[in-house]
């Protein structure tokens, strides 16, 4: 083993010390954590059971990190998607912050779940049944309820629309006497002991308390730490290549040349020069 690849080692021994402590405070509140507690099927359905009120509701299949992409617009990745025996659609979502659960981000995973279920040639009449659910940490529509469900209706008759498309908010802080607010309480619970639910416990149990689902555990940390070295490498090398392209503007250089000698889109250098005028004119007016 060479002197780098010894001190690369000893920085990720040092790292999974320090994901061991982090994993202690995690709960199911916490994005990571949920996700890795919701890839056993049992604890999913248990969850929903409670959150629909259907104690018979059992999932047929789940993908975690669900990537829908949108050739036309904005991609997403849902949390947990879920079919249940009924053929219902359900994307699951914990949020940490009021912004990540907006309406209109509701209304959009919505949306992406529609357009990724059709085949050519199949009917609109044929899209499923489908819920958003948000589990926020906070009350986010802010009207002190559990428990938010929205459906679209037409106001004259007050009538339900019946596209059968519904969006729920879980208001995590309400933790009362019901199973529902005992499960709330669980999502806020760092120990396996101190859970109502026997299924929810065990799974914490086996991902905080044992040898594999602790590395495991750290695992998931490390994939993130990569991937966010990998972003900032990638984010210093576009500052570079914008710093590169400004300069060459500066000498009178046509913005196809630009593109073509850095390798960035025609339309990424546009945006770069349009942003370098207004922050130019923005420390011009604060000068004055």
């Amino acid at each position: 083993m060479t002197k780098e690849e010894m001190i690369a080692s000893e920085d990720l021994k040092e790292r999974y010390e320090r994901y061991k402590d982090i994993l202690k405070d995690l709960t199911l509140v916490n994005d990571i954590f949920m996700r890795n507690v919701l890839k056993k099927r049992e604890c999913t359905e248990y969850i929903l059971q409670v959150i629909m009120g259907e104690k018979d509701l059992k999932v047929i299949d789940q993908v975690q990190q669900k990537d829908y992409k949108n050739l036309q617009g904005r991609s997403a990745i849902l949390d947990c998607v879920v079919r249940d025996s009924e053929g219902r659609q359900m994307d699951v979502e914990i949020q940490q912050d009021n912004e990540g659960a907006s309406p209109k981000r509701a209304r959009y995973y919505s949306g992406l779940m529609d357009m990724n279920t059709l085949n050519p040639g199949q009917d609109f009449d044929e899209l499923p049944e489908s819920y958003v659910i948000f589990i926020t940490k906070n009350d986010t529509l802010g009207y002190g309820l559990p428990i938010y469900h929205i459906n679209r209706k037409i106001e004259e008759v007050s009538e339900s629309f019946q596209d059968e498309a519904h969006i729920i908010y879980v208001n995590s802080k309400r933790q009362e006497d019901t199973e529902l607010g005992k499960l709330m309480h669980d999502l806020h619970c760092k120990n396996a002991k101190d859970m109502h639910s026997g299924i929810l416990a065990d799974r914490v149990y086996e991902l905080k308390e044992t040898q594999e689902g602790v590395n495991g555990m750290c695992h998931e940390m490390e994939k993130i730490y990569s991937e966010g070295i990998e972003s900032g490498e990638k984010r210093g090398e576009l500052k570079k290549a914008k710093e590169t392209a400004l300069s060459m503007v500066a000498e009178g250089m046509d913005v196809k040349l630009i593109a073509r000698l850095i390798k960035i889109s025609e339309k990424d250098v546009q945006k770069w020069i349009l942003e370098d005028k207004a922050d130019s004119k923005s420390n011009l007016m604060q000068e004055k």
